[in-house]
């Protein structure tokens, strides 16, 4: 007896390629047969709706491993049908390469999607996984490799235990002549029969524990403006955080004026870490870079600032790329960022060995799944959604600051 696809409208919520993704992943991992109308349905002008080539990439890798029946599986398709017939224990191979069409379209959303999948492709010797993927790595509208490497990866790994080993093989940019790009991953997923667990942090406490003591800078640009970015960088942060240790991470010739990507990640005293990243091309009426260079590092300067003036425990981009894990592990985890100064939502701890969620200064609230919910931006939010119609079992309580996983295992 064939199941009914779960139904989504892609104009709900971000609207996006963030329902794509969550929806085909989590299906994928759950062999749940799920149906997309109206894909990206809120991507209008020159951005369009419809898949776009990271999204049927990654379709069609994972509808190839599931052995999947698809319908509309194309690059523009409105309309997408992806129905399963094997899960992650089925996945004989153990290395794998994904190429996409176009060298811009990004490696890193790619990953994203099949990313659930992979997680719990364990083999009872507990082989790993090697995945090289073709395509961007500092793409515009995608998290970078380098927020990838120094932001998403420490938080799974010290939250949730998730191993992946990683390398950047070449760089491949939206903007200015493209190249050939790839990353290549080793994953370490789940043994089989075991499940995801959240690791509680220390008790944080306002505002000692969010006090931004480093950070580091990353500057991917133009040569010949280097010393100029670094020397506003350290005068803008030296502004805003004057008790911070400022330290360069990465420099590196990115060969173009069309190709600026700057990474920046603050650390508190405690280990809460943030970053903010902007990526941009120099206008070409602009005649000398000083000026572009200001605004650069002025506006990522501001919005890292933003951000560690919230409150939260981690960034708008983290937030949104660690729901899933979150209704897939086993128990409470928590990651809120708060929505204004100095607000992270009442101070939280996940308490007790039976799993039991504990507010200081609050009581529990679970919240309705009905449509996109909880705090944070709306690509959160939809994620959120996405999961909840996937993962029913999932509860989310507190406007989505915790999340009782459904403890996933294969």
């Amino acid at each position: 007896m064939m199941v009914k696809p779960i139904e989504l409208d892609g104009r709900t919520g971000e609207g996006g390629g963030q329902l794509v993704r969550v929806a085909v992943g989590l299906a994928a991992l759950t062999s749940q047969p799920v149906r997309i109308a109206h894909v990206r349905g809120n991507r209008g002008g020159p951005r369009g709706g419809g898949l776009k080539v990271q999204h049927v990439t990654s379709i069609r890798w994972l509808a190839d491993v599931t052995g999947a029946d698809v319908e509309g599986l194309s690059v523009g398709s409105g309309t997408l049908t992806f129905i399963p017939k094997k899960g992650p224990a089925d996945l004989a191979g153990r290395s794998f390469e994904i190429k996409t069409d176009t060298e811009a379209a990004s490696a890193l959303l790619i990953l994203q999607a099949i990313f659930p999948f992979v997680l719990f492709a364990g083999h009872d010797n507990a082989e790993p996984l090697t995945i090289t993927i073709h395509g961007g790595t500092n793409v515009t509208w995608s998290l970078s490799y380098e927020y990838f490497d120094q932001v998403l990866m420490p938080a799974l790994e010290e939250r949730f235990a998730i191993r992946i080993d990683r390398k950047l093989n070449g760089r491949s940019w939206s903007n200015g002549k493209t190249a050939r790009g790839s990353i290549t991953l080793t994953v370490y997923p789940v043994p089989k029969g075991k499940k995801l667990h959240y690791s509680l942090p220390k008790r944080y406490t306002y505002p000692a524990s969010y006090e931004v003591k480093m950070v580091n800078i990353s500057i991917l640009a133009p040569a010949h403006a280097h010393e100029h970015l670094q020397n506003q960088l350290f005068q803008k942060l030296g502004e805003l955080y004057p008790d911070a240790d400022l330290r360069v991470k990465l420099v590196e010739d990115s060969g173009s004026n069309q190709k600026w990507n700057v990474l920046l990640v603050a650390e508190s005293r405690d280990g809460i870490r943030w970053a903010r990243d902007i990526l941009r091309g120099m206008p070409k009426k602009m005649r000398s870079s000083d000026s572009f260079v200001k605004q650069v590092a002025n506006s990522v300067c501001r919005d890292l600032h933003k951000e560690t003036s919230l409150g939260g425990q981690v960034d708008e981009h983290l937030q949104d790329q660690l729901v899933v894990v979150q209704a897939l592990c086993d128990g409470y985890s928590s990651f809120p960022r708060g929505d204004g100064a100095g607000d992270s939502g009442p101070e939280a701890r996940l308490a007790g060995t039976m799993g039991n969620l504990s507010l200081s200064g609050d009581r529990v609230r679970k919240d309705k799944t009905y449509d996109p919910f909880g705090h944070g931006s709306m690509h959160t939010q939809t994620a959120r959604w996405v999961a909840s119609r996937l993962l029913p079992a999932a509860e989310f309580y507190n406007k989505g600051d915790f999340v009782k996983g459904v403890g996933f295992s294969v």
